[in-house]
């Protein structure tokens, strides 16, 4: 008995604020009102658990962890290693007849003496060693008139199909499409693929030249300001580019749609990480010692290996977008099972 009193001295003592009072008698509750509350809020906590779980709301560390197991032991198939070395042997086939079409169309065409060092600066942060020594000789190749820069559009027109026709069948295999394409069929895919990157290549130096111009204006040209940002805006032309083609090739070469939400990430990462190990790849170079072993032929040994890394980067990245989209769809059909 002494409780209910002690509550009802209480409440007396304490009685409501006439502010809150008429807040209460402003919002008046109807029968039920309460109840439809609270199992709105049950169901939107049961969506908001249902969708914590979508592999969009994990971190990117997350992620990469997840998959991270799985794409080595893709790396290690050997399927994988005979169309990177496949991509690799091509694209050393295709690199010089392509950089020499550069350098010629850049000198006769659009006769820009920025655009023209742009080209060799950009070849000589790419290359991973002897670059004097190769500058040199596709300087004298794309100078020389004749049917040098013929034979280069052919032979690139050749080799680029060598490039990326193991690249399709290795990103169907990725996707899990069944049907590759034709060999005409993936020899215009493959034209267009290498006009598209050259075009890239070529903004993106026309865009360099053109940057690099207006910061000599402004700062002024014999400035080692001007050199170190002007080496930034290079750098960061490149990185894009590098960037823009890899989506090309996730996006437009498998025999099949892919979404474009699924590569974007892919080729921003892949990019980033190829990059970085590039210069790995230039720091390990003392150590391979492929001058004792290969003579003179050490310049083309090193670009085989770099681009067979450059390849396996690319493949990983492929599987990579692949396994993250392929939870992305299962999470979702599972969602949706769910919210029936």
């Amino acid at each position: 008995m002494n409780r209910p009193l002690r509550s009802s001295a209480l409440v007396a003592a304490n009685p409501p604020k006439p502010r809150e009072t008429k807040e209460l008698q402003a919002t008046p509750l109807r029968p039920g009102a309460v109840a439809r509350q609270l199992l709105a809020e049950d169901e939107k906590d049961e969506k908001q658990e249902l969708f914590r779980h979508l592999p969009e709301s994990y971190s990117l560390a997350h992620r990469l962890r997840r998959h991270g197991w799985s794409t080595l032991r893709y790396l290690m198939q050997t399927e994988v290693h005979t169309y990177a070395f496949s991509v690799a042997a091509n694209s050393i086939l295709s690199l010089f007849p392509f950089i020499v079409l550069m350098l010629t169309v850049v000198r006769r065409v659009f006769h820009s003496h920025a655009m023209y060092n742009v080209v060799l600066e950009l070849l000589r942060d790419y290359l991973p060693s002897n670059k004097d020594f190769v500058i040199r000789n596709l300087q004298f190749l794309a100078g020389v008139k004749g049917r040098g820069q013929v034979l280069s559009l052919a032979m690139l027109l050749i080799t680029s199909t060598g490039v990326f026709l193991p690249l399709e069948v290795a990103l169907n295999s990725i996707w899990g499409f069944k049907k590759n394409r034709s060999y005409l069929m993936n020899l215009l895919v493959s034209l267009g693929l290498a006009l598209g990157c050259g075009c890239l290549a070529m903004l993106s130096i026309a865009l360099t030249a053109q940057n690099l111009k207006m910061l000599g204006l402004v700062i002024g040209d014999q400035n080692i300001v001007l050199r170190g940002v002007g080496f930034i805006v290079m750098k960061a032309s490149a990185i894009l580019a590098t960037i823009a083609i890899y989506f090309l090739i996730y996006w437009l070469l498998p025999h099949g749609k892919v979404p474009v939400r699924a590569v974007l990430p892919a080729a921003i990462i892949t990019g980033l990480v190829s990059e970085v190990a590039k210069y790995i790849y230039i720091l390990a170079l003392p150590g391979l010692n492929f001058q004792e072993v290969y003579g003179p032929f050490a310049v083309s040994v090193s670009l085989i290996f770099w681009s067979f890394w450059s390849g396996m980067l690319l493949l990983g990245g492929a599987y990579l977008s692949a396994a993250e989209h392929a939870d992305r769809v299962l999470a979702r059909r599972e969602t949706a099972a769910a919210n029936r």
